[in-house]
């Protein structure tokens, strides 16, 4: 089934949003049994068994002092595979997602009914936490700490120590109030390790030719495999007119996506938003294909060296895995 980038639904309300709070598609079922930590790196082992240790005294102390579990660690260490165990094994009311999930939860709600809502749930998990401007740095810290007052837990993903988030993309020293406050809810947990996905950051991606392309596109036209394709200079308008959170419902929508003319990214807020995009599909283990250069190359040498690094590098790695799964190599 071959797809275009306006037939595709956008519009999201609040009970969505709610909704979408779960593990995505890739650790639907993830387990401390399924997770195979590293041999080579002890700290893999040592946090996978904190974190059942964790879960389980929830279970246990329900009514003691609030507290959470913080894994930090490079991309593809397996951070969110041992946040979403977190989330399977505990039985009581709890929520799980991206950071930038939950301050779209905020924007579209309001603070106090986000707070209201949320303070319902004995466990949150919240994957890639990250402060990217100063409102957000002091927006979700009154949020941890309200919710903590409130008796709610939290686990979470980063790949940044949270005495570190910030720095090199603002003036940390202005906010070192807000993120001492994020810093102390947190039991940190350092998980070393090479990606999973064996993929490094300057390995080539290599976009396919007209003719691969075109049987690709014949290839799907009777199966049941959604199939959207859509040029890079209408994919990063679409992306620019939608507000983040409503990344999930739309990549949701295709199995497949093929970009033609993937070119380098110059604007950095729309660079921020295809990883935001390539995230939301990764997690929805959507493949990929493209025509143009070679997709380690998207981003800017400018934009890689500096605050957001870490979220390109990653977005890299997933771009790799997902022109590695089935439907991207079966051209």
């Amino acid at each position: 089934m071959l797809l275009t980038i306006t037939q595709l639904a956008t519009n999201v309300d609040a009970a969505e949003l709610i909704a979408e709070l779960v593990p995505p598609k890739e650790f639907g079922s993830a387990s401390f049994a399924s997770y195979r930590p590293d041999p080579n790196f002890e700290s893999q082992a040592i946090a996978a068994a904190k974190a059942k240790d964790f879960v389980e005294g929830l279970k246990k102390a329900k009514k003691s002092k609030p507290f959470g579990i913080y894994f930090d660690g490079g991309f593809g260490v397996g951070k969110t595979h041992l946040l979403a165990s977190c989330f399977h094994s505990f039985r009581g009311k709890k929520l799980f997602g991206s950071f930038l999930a939950f301050t779209s939860l905020i924007g579209a709600l309001g603070f106090a009914e986000t707070l209201r809502l949320l303070k319902t749930y004995d466990l949150i998990c919240i994957d890639e936490f990250e402060l990217d401007d100063p409102g957000d740095t002091m927006m979700m810290s009154r949020l941890l700490k309200e919710l903590s007052a409130g008796g709610t837990h939290f686990a979470a993903t980063s790949n940044t120590p949270p005495n570190a988030l910030g720095q090199g993309r603002f003036a940390a020293a202005d906010f070192a109030r807000e993120i001492a406050a994020v810093a102390d809810s947190f039991e940190i947990l350092r998980i070393e390790g090479e990606d999973f996905r064996h993929r490094a950051s300057n390995s080539s991606i290599a976009a396919i030719s007209s003719e691969e392309f075109d049987s690709l596109v014949d290839r799907l036209k009777p199966s049941s495999k959604r199939l959207l394709t859509v040029s890079m200079d209408d994919l990063l308008k679409t992306l620019s007119g939608l507000h983040p959170s409503r990344y999930t419902k739309l990549c949701e929508q295709f199995d497949v996506v093929s970009i033609s003319d993937l070119k380098p990214i110059d604007d950095q807020s729309a660079a921020l938003r295809f990883v935001t995009f390539v995230d939301r599909c990764y997690e929805a283990q959507v493949s990929m294909v493209h025509t143009g250069i070679d997709a380690t190359l998207v981003f800017l040498p400018q934009h890689l060296a500096g605050g957001f690094s870490k979220k390109y590098l990653r977005s890299i790695s997933r771009l790799a895995a997902m022109h590695s799964l089935p439907q991207a190599t079966e051209v």
